[in-house]
């Protein structure tokens, strides 16, 4: 075999052309062997699917900012060659094939008529009803919402509002997704809809305070209860109840459930059960929902349910529904440039992100960054893309320590957590993402003592070099910020130059879930610390601790120590 692969080789030698030649012919029939399978397709079967791996993936996660529901459904099917329905749809087994017969235009005139058969022909899945009006402090569909500024569909919108029970679902902006159970404004214009979605350029989804509504035709009337009410407590009755609960209707027969639908329908966040009366609102300096009374007190039986509590006369049983408090949602760039830079800073895993939304829910303001994270500029955090002293955000979201960083600031508000929960939290960031967690192989390998030499000292020298070269720091434990929230936001809000309303702040309460929270569904069954580390850690928490008592400052809370 070698003596013949040797005469090849001096055969070619000596005729070069004709190598080349052979070379030429062998790459030519490659090529029609290629082409004819990419036209001869992918065999297809009628009404078949694909299986999970071959359509976009799973659901992206809800990222809205109310806690009543966490999460995209993962879509686990697609018809071929079309769009992915939801189990909410009704089926149809005739898109792809009508899709494959319109064809595939460019200009953006054709785009439209696709897109407005495209609506015709989903009629009995999710409707659509036209382009709307849109205001940002009265929004049009008043339910949950949520950004997505790289991967917004019109599915998506929809598949997350008809998962929580909405009638409606409006897209704005290309990238903004609005829920609800009534449209409260007027039509305009279809060609004031004109932007197309960020995530699939083939359709429209509103445009600049312009809603494309599509009403959604759920499979299943039970879909839309309304389940996901939160409960708030037991409180006593506020003395100008009719101005503090506007609304309520007398239900001799009531339930839950019904005095539930029923503020839901109306529009309003609050639902409070006063025996046989429901009574609907939202939170206010007459109802602050502040202070708690005994459950005892509103423990008289619901005459529609017997297993259920539905209050007295004078201490209501309070939910928060569905609706979406709109009072604190509005929020844009300062109107004039900052004549001060207000860091808010902290170490890494501190609740930063957390923060910053509730700054911008409390003031109406972006906030900045440091850095630039394109996952917060694309869940809403606008002012993530804007350079730090551009002057046009309310704070600086900043990580940094070290004399010349930290006085590049007027003030600060520092944000100090427990460390332990603090290294836990930014290394499930650093291998998990900003809602996800390390793998388990992460924590028992090398990666977590690695890390916890490393920046357990940072958690002591960040809160060190802030206190030392800091102007103006006004200091926030996370923890009294998640005990308190309404009386810390005050301070927070304060150092920021701000006057804070009550009702707004009252209205963050509500609202005070971010986009980038943690189920808490995967805590470890075991401690990650060893008693080198905790030894390590709590020597740390002592000189923090000193550091702010010689400041005249409150110490750390007492469960920063291990028990």
């Amino acid at each position: 075999m070698a003596k013949l692969l040797v005469k090849v080789q001096r055969y070619f030698r000596r005729k070069p052309v004709r190598f080349f030649t052979l070379l030429a012919l062998y790459l030519a029939a490659g090529s029609l062997v290629f082409l004819h399978s990419g036209f001869a397709g992918e065999p297809t079967v009628t009404g078949s699917q694909r299986g999970p791996g071959a359509g976009e993936g799973p659901g992206l996660p809800y990222l809205g900012v109310m806690q009543l529901s966490r999460g995209f459904k993962a879509v686990a099917t697609m018809p071929e060659g079309g769009r992915r329905h939801g189990p909410w749809f009704k089926s149809t087994s005739k898109e792809p094939a009508e899709r494959a017969k319109a064809g595939d235009y460019g200009s953006t005139r054709s785009r439209a008529l696709r897109g407005r058969s495209g609506r015709e022909k989903e009629e009995d899945r999710a409707r659509y009803i036209g382009c709307y009006v849109d205001n940002t402090r009265r929004r049009t569909l008043r339910g949950v919402s949520f950004f997505d500024y790289k991967k917004m569909t019109v599915f998506r919108c929809q598949d997350n509002c008809a998962e929580r029970g909405y009638l409606y679902a409006g897209l704005e902006f290309g990238a903004e997704c609005y829920c609800g159970h009534k449209v409260q404004a007027s039509n305009a214009s279809e060609s004031e809809c004109n932007m197309e979605c960020k995530g699939e350029r083939s359709n429209v989804c509103g445009g600049v305070n312009r809603l494309s509504i599509y009403r959604l035709e759920l499979a299943q009337e039970s879909a839309r209860r309304y389940g996901s009410a939160i409960f708030r407590g037991c409180f006593r009755r506020p003395d100008n109840v009719s101005i503090a609960l506007p609304v309520s209707q007398l239900m001799l027969n009531m339930s839950v459930d019904k005095c539930v639908d029923f503020c839901t329908e109306k529009e309003y966040p609050l639902s409070a059960l006063a025996g046989i009366t429901c009574r609907c609102g939202f939170p206010t300096t007459l109802f602050t929902l502040h202070e708690r009374e005994d459950e005892q007190l509103c423990a008289q039986k619901c005459a529609g349910e017997e297993f259920e509590s539905c209050g007295t006369a004078e201490y209501l049983l309070v939910y928060q529904t569905q609706v979406q408090d709109n009072r604190c949602m509005d929020r844009r760039f300062l109107p004039t440039r900052a004549k001060q830079l207000v860091a808010l800073a902290s170490f890494p895993g501190a609740g930063n992100t957390w923060a910053r939304h509730l700054i911008e829910l409390a003031t109406g303001f972006y906030t900045g960054s440091y850095y630039f994270d394109g996952s917060l500029y694309n869940k809403g955090f606008k002012g993530e893309r804007d350079h730090w002293r551009s002057g046009r955000t309310i704070c600086i979201k900043t990580h940094e320590s070290g004399q010349k960083e930290i006085e590049s600031f007027d003030s600060a508000i520092l944000l100090i957590r427990n460390p332990y929960k603090a290294l836990m939290a930014e290394f499930n960031r650093k291998y998990g993402g900003h809602i996800g967690f390390a793998a388990h192989a992460h924590w028992k390998g090398k990666e977590w003592p690695e890390f916890v030499a490393n920046y357990a000292p940072w958690w002591a020298t960040h809160t060190l070099d802030w206190l030392r070269y800091g102007k103006r720091v006004l200091v926030v434990h996370f923890e009294d910020l998640k005990r308190d929230l309404f009386v810390q936001l005050q301070r927070m809000v304060g150092l920021l130059g701000i006057a804070a309303c009550e009702d707004r702040l009252l209205c963050v309460e509500g609202q005070k879930d971010g986009n980038f929270k943690r189920s808490g569904l995967r805590k470890l069954e075991y401690d990650p610390y060893t008693p080198e580390m905790r030894k390590m850690i709590s020597g740390y928490i002592k000189t923090v601790d000193t550091a702010l008592k010689l400041r005249n400052l409150s110490g750390v809370p007492d469960d920063y120590y291990p028990r």
